[in-house]
Order: structure tokens, then C-alpha cells, then sequence
């Protein structure tokens, strides 16, 4: 399938608001990947169908995670928000035959992050938050550090989530808090914290 076949896809799989979120994400992932010197095709597909699974029924969400040999964690399980972006990993490896394992987590990981991520993974989780028409407070300055370091990028980004969740009382994933240390850790190697 070319890029083209897959906008044509997503498409007709989801609203507008959420089709011109997902060419603003592959937008922002391709400037990304040209500038940190990752795969620009690879970031592209991972970024158009990153919410390929966002506006199904939840009930088929879950059917495409279980019938793809994922087991949920307890976490998961409860929070269905976690759901479109292990289904839409698991979517795009059955579905669509993209056997290629860094989109795969690129897709399964641009909610939650995780330790050691790849650098498409950094670039999708990145790209999300910086996408041409979110404009939460604190946008600007993402979008100013996601071109300085990836790394710093998603720390801000990290914060604003683990924080809001915990104001709301909400669970926070393992895999977000590990994110963040990683991301600290690899700050402060660089000498940037």
C-alpha cells in the first residue's frame, strides 16, 4: 500500500476532526524523522495510522488486542483509553500486513511511552502532542523543544500527562512512569537537567 492508500484507509475509518489529527501527527513525525535522521517513510506510516483504531466500538477494539495475542495488564484492562493504541498496533500488523516491528511499537507506545523507546517511537509519541491544531495550554513551548531534543520534548510532555492524571485520580500506566525515568536518566547523561 502507498501513503496515499493509507489516508484513503483511515479516512473512512474515522471522522474529519480526528483524519486531519492523524495527517497533522504524520505532518509533524516526518519533520521530526528529517530532523534527528530517522526514517522518513517509516514515520510517515506510523504517524497517518497511529489512531487507526481510535473511533471503533470499544467492544472491537478489545477483539482485535485479544485475537492478537495481547494479554492486558491490569491497568489496561481499566482503562479503555489505553485501548485504541494497542488495537490500532495490533490493526496495523494483521490487517494491514506491516510486519515491521518499530511502527508496531511506535503505534502500541505513543500514549503511554516507555523505557527505551526507539527513535520512531520517540518521533510518533512526540508528534502527537506537537500536531498542527492542538493548542493546550504549554503547546508552543512543545513544539519549541520536540525541534532541540526529543528527549527534553518528551519530558514535558510526560509531565503534563502524569500530572493531569494524578490531579483527575487517575491510574497511570507503568509504561509512562518508566518513560519518564528513562527520559531523566538519558537527560542527564546528555548534562541537559
Amino acid at each position: 500500500m502507498t501513503i496515499n492508500d493509507y489516508r484513503s484507509l483511515i479516512k473512512s475509518r474515522m471522522g474529519e476532526k480526528r483524519y486531519i489529527h492523524s495527517l497533522n501527527v504524520a505532518k509533524s513525525a516526518v519533520e521530526l524523522a528529517r530532523k534527528y535522521g530517522a526514517d522518513i517513510e517509516k514515520a510517515e506510516i506510523a504517524g497517518i495510522l497511529h489512531d487507526s483504531c481510535k473511533e471503533i466500538p470499544k467492544d472491537e477494539m478489545l477483539q482485535i488486542i485479544l485475537s492478537g495475542g495481547i494479554i492486558l495488564d491490569a491497568i489496561e484492562k481499566d482503562t479503555s483509553k489505553l485501548w485504541h493504541a494497542i488495537a490500532g498496533a495490533v490493526y496495523v500488523r494483521d490487517h494491514l500486513d506491516i510486519r515491521d516491528d518499530d511502527i508496531f511499537n511506535a503505534i502500541k507506545y505513543h500514549t503511554t511511552g516507555r523505557a527505551n523507546m526507539s527513535l520512531l517511537e520517540k518521533i510518533i509519541f512526540t508528534a502527537d502532542f506537537i500536531s498542527d491544531e492542538r493548542d493546550y495550554d504549554g503547546v508552543d513551548i512543545m513544539r519549541k523543544k520536540a525541534f532541540e531534543d526529543l528527549d527534553n520534548a518528551m519530558l514535558f510532555g510526560l509531565q503534563f500527562t502524569i500530572s493531569d492524571l494524578a490531579k483527575r485520580k487517575l491510574t497511570i500506566h507503568s509504561n509512562a512512569l518508566n518513560c519518564y525515568n528513562d527520559v531523566i536518566i538519558n537527560l542527564n547523561k546528555k548534562g541537559l537537567l
